[in-house]
């Protein structure tokens, strides 16, 4: 059960943390891995097997775990201050310090008591500092950790030369303890800085995504200031108009009136296009930029078949839609490499099919609406109704071998004759000539009656209202 858990804890993380766990747990074993090869080594041969001499040997190998475990307790610590998301306590680093100073103690102690061979001697300097720089090496800058390298290679040496170490021994000291610095330098400094810029592009990515919907909400807030300002501004002075005509008497104040009926069901029927997108979408712009983005964000998009451009414009429309919120599901819910459009038509009817990998995280973002639960104009369930109102289809799911696919089919008699969802805004509300909320549909007995001058029943303001 343990296993299985782990497993799947391991398939539900992305790609980059799946990389992020595998950085941090390499660099977690490695003070373990030097410590058992050039601490526990020299107990064979190299430590002469007397009391003292073994006591203190046992005594650094003890110091030795210890700052393994100190550099596994302050890892994850140290990875955040690298990537600028967590701030290192420097007082966490104080008793892995000291503890380097005491393996240095012990090191000399053996040293002195002639414990120990010149190979052994200089395998224990090569580890004394490994776990300590471990995490060291990712909270100062590369210049400051070579300049202390240096201090702690000159201390050795002296702490060495002051227990009788003597000749070119204390110059391999200086090169193992240099040595040792080192290797952890460009075993774990590389590590961070590659894991730093993955992040980084993950972030901008993500930013990449945000501005998409800023745009949108621009784009959105533009449409309705075009749709809206000007039509407000005519009301406003038809209005005041009709309004000073109506004190002094004048008949035309009800003409102008008619005129403001007018300009406002019109600007209501534009509101409703801008606010449930039924403004038409060209099928070969979407694709053009669903590939863009795609791209942008690091995933090989392919387009196959024809652009559309020969389809009925409601086909061309409906599949835009598709397309569009086809890539932002993979932008959303998947972890893709790979995405590939495909575009197929006969005389009866277009097929356009959208297939990427990473489907362990795609079905996820779109189980909701998948199921057609959620709510019209959302989602998949939106793109159901624009599809449903030219009497086609949409399926989406696993297509197997790690894909997930959505099919979207769209019979082009059907498109011939029908119109689009638009121009059924008032389903289910009877044969009133009313839309969505009750409105009055421009062009309907509704609304020829309301505004023929004279009519007073259907113009008043509840109705109106309604």
């Amino acid at each position: 059960m343990l296993v299985r858990g782990w497993r799947r804890d391991w398939q539900q993380r992305s790609k980059l943390e799946r990389i992020d766990l595998y950085s941090r747990m390499t660099v977690s074993v490695m003070p373990w891995f030097f410590t058992l090869a050039w601490q526990v080594a020299p107990f064979g041969s190299d430590i002469r097997h007397e009391p003292l001499p073994l006591a203190l040997g046992l005594a650094l190998l003890t110091v030795s775990l210890a700052q393994c475990l100190l550099s596994n307790r302050n890892i994850r610590l140290s990875y955040g201050h690298y990537l600028g998301k967590d701030v290192f306590p420097r007082r966490r680093q104080l008793p892995p310090l000291v503890l380097v100073l005491v393996s240095l103690g012990l090191l000399a102690a053996l040293a002195g008591v002639d414990g120990v061979s010149d190979a052994g001697l200089l395998l224990m300097v090569i580890n004394m500092p490994a776990a300590f720089a471990t995490t060291h090496t990712l909270l100062v800058p590369v210049r400051t950790f070579l300049l202390q390298s240096l201090a702690l290679a000159a201390l050795s040496v002296g702490v060495l030369a002051a227990v009788g170490v003597r000749g070119g021994l204390l110059g391999g000291v200086a090169l193992t303890a240099l040595f040792g610095c080192a290797i952890i330098l460009i075993s774990v400094r590389p590590s961070a800085w590659s894991l730093s810029v993955m992040w980084q592009a993950e972030e901008a990515r993500d930013l990449q995504a945000r501005l998409a919907v800023a745009e949108e909400r621009l784009r959105f807030g533009r449409d309705m200031h075009d749709v809206l300002g000007r039509n407000l501004a005519v009301i406003a002075l038809k209005s005041e108009l009709a309004a000073e005509l109506a004190q002094r008497g004048r008949p035309e104040a009800v003409d102008q009136m008619v005129e403001v009926q007018r300009i406002a069901r019109t600007s209501q029927q534009e509101v409703r296009d801008v606010v449930r997108g039924y403004r038409e979408a060209d099928l070969s712009t979407e694709l053009a930029g669903a590939r863009g983005v795609l791209s942008a964000a690091g995933i090989e998009c392919e387009v196959r078949g024809a652009t559309g451009g020969e389809l009925p414009a409601p086909v061309q429309a409906a599949l835009g839609w598709v397309v569009r919120e086809a890539a932002t599901n993979v932008l959303r819910h998947g972890d893709p490499r790979r995405c590939t459009i495909r575009i197929g038509s006969s005389a009866d009817e277009v097929v356009l099919q959208v297939e990427n990998d990473g489907v362990a995280a795609a079905p996820g973002g779109a189980a909701g609406a998948a199921d057609g639960s959620g709510t019209g104009g959302s989602g998949l369930a939106g793109l159901r109704e624009r599809l449903r109102a030219l009497e086609g289809s949409l399926d989406a799911g696993p297509a197997g071998n790690g894909l997930f696919r959505l099919t979207a089919t769209v019979p082009l008699s059907g498109a011939e004759t029908g119109t689009p969802s638009r121009a059924k805004p008032g389903a289910g509300a009877g044969a009133t000539g009313t839309g969505l909320a009750g409105e009055a549909v421009p062009g309907t007995a509704s609304e020829e009656a309301r505004v023929v001058p004279g009519v007073a029943a259907p113009t008043t303001l509840q109705e109106e209202r309604r």
